[in-house]
């Protein structure tokens, strides 16, 4: 996987869990995440986060699987049985 995509996928997962961090607060009453400071987090937390949330699941499943990355891996299938265990 490109570092672009590492990247942007480590980005995007922390600020969406920052982002539903402070959203179950603000449901729960408790204490949020302190606001966002610099551009960067701006950008992250004002921007991306509340665009991604809003897209429909199947254009965010269809940007998933077009990116390259650990989300495309599948299941190795099971083993075979040798034969009864008994």
């Amino acid at each position: 996987m490109s570092s672009f995509f590492r990247w942007l996928r480590s980005n995007s997962e922390h600020y969406l869990l920052v982002d539903a961090h402070r959203r179950l607060a603000a449901r729960g009453g408790s204490r949020a995440p302190r606001p966002p400071k610099g551009l960067k987090e701006i950008f992250w937390l004002r921007i991306f986060a509340p665009i991604y949330m809003a897209l429909p699941w199947p254009l965010r499943h269809r940007i998933l699987t077009a990116m390259p990355g650990s989300h495309r891996k599948t299941w190795a299938p099971p083993p075979r049985s040798p034969g009864p265990a008994v």
